[in-house]
């Protein structure tokens, strides 16, 4: 052929290639797969290890992937012709193969498909019938350049508008008398020109913070950790479908509380006692010096076995909550995963002491498929 020929052409404007309604279907096809095991890929944390920057890889057993199949004459073409079952192909083989028997069921194929982080929001939100949140306060306002809706009288040769300019110079030689129908010259001067702008329109930037506390002593295991991993990697995913912009901090304690990364979060492990109150004090702390309430969604989340260290500390964390981080917050949500070793006494106490307070979501996960009505009880709300 020659190499001058023209290529294929581009799809006409609004026109949709075959490829991209097969791909849409596809999609529809993965989304729906996703949904109806979506049970198994929560209480699963595999998937958790896959997770890109914006996007998940997830495996899809179920899904048949494309294969070739003969034509009706079968004639002619890779295994046709003469020779029997299991005759090798001539040619150099690579190391490993060879005669042997052949199996006569067909090999399991695990399709591995990128999914968005923003599509498995969806997936979850459509899933637990999580509504949309209303968000209160905004960080700061963001000033964009909407579309060339306004005229000045100043501004560059290339923003001129032609028709403005046209009519404003051919209104002011018939007020003056100077427009000759005969010979309709119409010559702008500077004063008739005009100029096409853009209107500055402010909007409101919506932001929120999760801070993730967790009990790390030595009651917590790690069945337990794996439990509050999985569901903080939900819960964020569908905060962060929420808002433009999510920060997320980290808060570790046993008697004393500290603020860490994402990795010591989930890895770290202490011995001794619990004092819950440490973790909610310097949580209120984080919120007063950096978070005001009035511009931020502030999401506090906290996990732990129920293991407190005393009545007198759990008055105090009631007190924390009841005048400090509730005001503060758009809820408070505990999460009590439970341990051999824990008591699973907090969340009863909290229960007793908040009993009619919807900003206060608690919830008790038993085990990996608890996780799922847990992240509903949290998020259902719309808060």
């Amino acid at each position: 052929p020659s190499p001058h020929l023209p290529g294929p052409r581009p799809p006409a404007p609004g026109m949709v290639r075959k490829i991209d309604k097969d791909h849409a279907r596809f999609r529809r096809i993965v989304h729906g797969a996703i949904r109806q095991n979506l049970k198994k890929y929560v209480s699963k944390g595999e998937m958790i290890g896959r997770k890109g920057k914006n996007s998940v890889s997830i495996p899809l057993p179920q899904i048949d992937i494309p294969r070739f199949r003969f034509g009706a004459r079968e004639r002619g073409g890779v295994g046709q012709g003469e020779g029997e079952n299991g005759t090798p192909i001539s040619g150099p083989q690579h190391p490993g193969t060879g005669p042997g028997e052949a199996g006569e069921m067909p090999g399991e194929h695990d399709l591995e498909v990128e999914v968005t982080l923003k599509e498995l929001a969806e997936i979850l939100g459509e899933e637990l019938e999580l509504p949309n949140i209303q968000a209160k306060g905004r960080r700061q306002v963001i000033a964009r350049k909407d579309r060339y809706t306004g005229i000045r009288l100043a501004g560059p040769e290339s923003l001129r508008h032609f028709k403005r300019t046209f009519r404003q110079a051919l209104k002011r030689q018939i007020a003056l008398g100077a427009y000759d129908p005969g010979d309709p010259k119409v010559i702008p001067i500077r004063e008739d020109k005009r100029y096409r702008s853009w209107n500055v329109k402010e909007t409101p930037d919506y932001a929120a913070v999760i801070i993730h506390m967790m009990d790390v002593s030595g009651s917590m295991g790690d069945e337990q950790k794996e439990i509050v991993r999985i569901t903080a990697f939900w819960i964020d995913t569908w905060l962060r479908s929420q808002y433009k912009a999510l920060t997320t901090r980290y808060i570790v304690h046993d008697a004393a509380a500290k603020e860490v990364d994402e990795e010591t979060f989930y890895h770290l492990r202490e011995s001794g006692g619990t004092k819950i109150s440490s973790a909610y004090d310097l949580c209120n702390k984080i919120i007063d010096d950096e978070y005001a309430p009035a511009e931020w969604n502030i999401y506090p989340f906290h996990f732990s076995d129920g293991d407190n260290w005393g009545t007198d500390d759990t008055e105090r964390c009631v007190a924390l909550l009841r005048d400090n981080l509730l005001p503060k917050s758009n809820m408070f949500c505990y999460g009590q995963v439970r341990s051999v070793y824990g008591s699973g006494k907090f969340k009863g106490d909290l229960d007793r002491a908040f009993d009619d307070d919807e900003r206060i979501i608690t919830t008790d996960i038993a085990d990996q498929d608890g996780i799922l009505p847990g992240i509903q009880a949290f998020l259902g709300k719309g808060r």
